[in-house]
């Protein structure tokens, strides 16, 4: 059952990422262009996604367990350190040269966009090096 919920979770994902067109790398860069053409669009998408999320997520955390799996699994980690700022900078630097983060990147192959494939490519191998030079992650 989780992994039907799993799935059925990451079409309505997949979905809203087409309707809002966050897809769409062009779209992504004109709301990140704050002194040029900025486009707010996508604004009102996030504000969408935090008005049905944070309610939710304040109520789901206080149950006892998740109703798919025995336990939650989220991190209680609350410490910045060197890894965390070098691993958001670079989330960030990616994101605001290539107008795409990991979800909507992997949504947008179906659109069989070759910058889209090359951006996939390149976070799975930036995955993989990860790991190779930190085998305990």
């Amino acid at each position: 059952m989780g992994r039907l919920a799993s799935l059925i979770s990451g079409i309505i994902f997949g979905v809203g990422l087409v309707i809002s067109e966050m897809i769409n790398p062009e779209k992504v860069l004109a709301f990140l262009d704050l002194f040029g053409n900025w486009d707010p669009s996508l604004a009102f998408v996030m504000i969408g996604a935090l008005i049905v999320s944070s309610p939710l997520f304040h109520i789901i955390k206080n149950r006892r367990k998740p109703l798919f799996a025995e336990k939650f699994d989220y991190s209680n980690n609350k410490n910045i350190n060197k890894k965390l700022i070098f691993g958001s900078a670079l989330f960030g630097i990616g994101w605001g040269l290539g107008g795409l983060c990991p979800g909507p990147a992997i949504s947008s192959i179906a659109l069989l966009n070759f910058q889209s494939i090359i951006f996939v490519v390149s976070m799975f191998v930036g995955f993989y090096l990860v790991k190779s030079f930190n085998p305990s992650n």
